[in-house]
């Protein structure tokens, strides 16, 4: 939040009061300053507030669980050392502007299988 000092419209700053105020209530505590005229104000509560935000759902840009249904299998080895797949069903989409190259993604037999 911004706050803008009421008598020059300039921004207001955070500061402390000086420990020689002759107001001994102030002395030493926040107050909001404004460093073009001489307005300033004793913070005397909270100017805050926590919120918690919602975590944003995420989109399945593959279309879901049915979009591995119908595509193509091609002759691929794994690039795990410890799987031995020989086979991958690939589909390609079209996640960037239409002027640049589709993207290729693989799915292991095995893994759509089980």
């Amino acid at each position: 939040m911004l706050l803008f000092c009421p008598e020059c419209s300039n921004l207001l700053t955070i500061g402390k009061f000086p420990d020689d105020d002759l107001d001994s209530a102030r002395q030493g505590k926040s107050r909001f300053e404004c460093r073009t005229c001489s307005y300033e104000v004793p913070i005397e509560y909270h100017w805050y507030e926590r919120r918690t935000m919602k975590k944003k759902e995420i989109e399945d840009i593959m279309g879901g669980a049915k979009a591995w249904d119908n595509v193509d299998k091609t002759a691929i080895q794994c690039p795990h050392e410890a799987c031995d797949g020989t086979e991958a069903y690939f589909m390609t989409i079209q996640i960037r502007s239409a002027d640049e190259p589709s993207t290729i993604f693989y799915k292991v037999f095995d893994s759509i299988l089980g």
